[in-house]
């Protein structure tokens, strides 16, 4: 018997830097886990999935991950994702030197 779909969003690395990055409504990427867009619809998230992997020269690595849906904010629901969305654990740098 398939799994019921859960709550995801469309979250890869920037080609360039390196960033988690997450696509947003309007199929752009942001590095706020905020403002991704959160998929509730298995055809749409599959579909929008695709064309985040055809976006090569924006991304790589692009994947679904689950979130838990809180309002109209996404929250992790795996310890992998918590730690890609607060950055690297090894010193201050991108995102951890932001929050200083």
């Amino acid at each position: 018997m398939p799994r019921e779909f859960t709550p995801k969003v469309i979250t890869a690395n920037a080609l360039l830097e390196g960033d988690v990055v997450y696509l947003t409504e309007n199929d752009n990427w942001s590095r706020r886990l905020s403002e991704a867009a959160i998929l509730i619809d298995e055809a749409d998230a599959d579909l929008r999935l695709l064309m985040a992997q055809g976006r090569a020269s924006e991304v790589v690595g692009a994947y679904l991950a689950d979130v838990t849906a809180l309002g109209s904010t996404p929250t992790p629901t795996h310890f992998r994702e918590e730690f890609r969305r607060t950055g690297p654990s090894n010193y201050l740098h991108g995102k951890q030197a932001e929050t200083l």
